[in-house]
């Protein structure tokens, strides 16, 4: 079983369970963890081959599947009988709770999708393949902080920046290929996982700076029922740590209208 702690509020609370994006660990929520918890019961994961996941190697497969990341996590909260929970998830997470959500919808109460991925743009796809042609031959790390560098370029987004390529250092190169495998085909993929929209809440919340993933976030939500968009001025890709307060307030604010059963009105950005 991967790597997961809790925080128990109490047996009458609302759970909570943090996803984080590939290169992270549960350490990405720290700006997180004070506020949620005089609310909700939290699960926090560290995805097999993060954090202190790093031995988990999926029974030694070659390569990993959004599905098999996705059942790591199903099979957390089976373990500690969470029958449901919120969902807030970052970056490549938030891919992984959208497949939780198809394949076991009834586990999720809603979602906060923060620097949401719904589709590579053009420049994304041209780092992939490059990522893709040299992989075996530079070293994870620089193509990993080219990346970095890339999605999160402002001097505003370096506390951003600095932590993802502090935790990326601690994958392993082989660990880094196979979450790099999973790239592969992903819009297509993508298509396919978002064509389709359960009924379940969603706050999608992206800074006004994602250059690279925000333009087809708002396409995205402008197709869907349940979905709402929340844009986060002077922030980047990793709205979560960019502008934490902000975050904080509004996607408590939004957890608790759902696990209140109320309607969550998005005011302006």
């Amino acid at each position: 079983m991967i790597h997961y702690k809790t925080y128990i509020r109490g047996e009458g609370y609302e759970w909570v369970t943090f996803v984080h994006g590939a290169g992270g660990s549960s350490s990405i929520w720290y700006k997180q963890i004070k506020a949620y918890k005089e609310h909700f019961n939290i699960l926090l994961v560290d995805l097999r081959g993060h954090g202190r996941s790093k031995q988990h190697l999926g029974k030694r497969r070659p390569k990993y599947t959004f599905e098999d990341v996705s059942r790591d996590i199903i099979e957390v909260m089976k373990h500690e009988n969470i029958a449901s929970s919120h969902f807030v998830a970052v970056s490549l997470g938030t891919i992984i709770v959208q497949i939780i959500a198809e394949l076991e919808p009834q586990k999720i109460r809603s979602m906060v999708l923060a620097g949401a991925v719904t589709r590579l743009n053009v420049r994304s796809q041209v780092l992939i393949a490059l990522g893709n042609l040299v992989k075996h031959i530079v070293p994870y790390m620089w193509l990993y902080k080219l990346f970095a560098w890339v999605i999160m370029p402002r001097a505003r987004h370096r506390e951003s920046r600095s932590l993802f390529v502090r935790e990326a250092q601690k994958l392993c190169q082989q660990e880094f290929k196979r979450w790099f495998s999973l790239t592969h085909g992903i819009n297509a993929f993508l298509g396919s996982l978002l064509a389709k929209e359960p009924p379940i809440p969603a706050l999608f919340v992206m800074g006004d700076e994602d250059y690279m993933f925000l333009p087809a976030v708002q396409v995205c939500v402008s197709d869907r029922k349940y979905a709402r968009l929340r844009l986060l001025a002077n922030s980047g890709h990793v709205v979560n740590v960019d502008q934490s307060e902000e975050f904080n307030r509004i996607s408590i604010g939004f957890i608790r209208q759902q696990a209140e059963g109320g309607r969550y009105e998005v005011s302006p950005a």
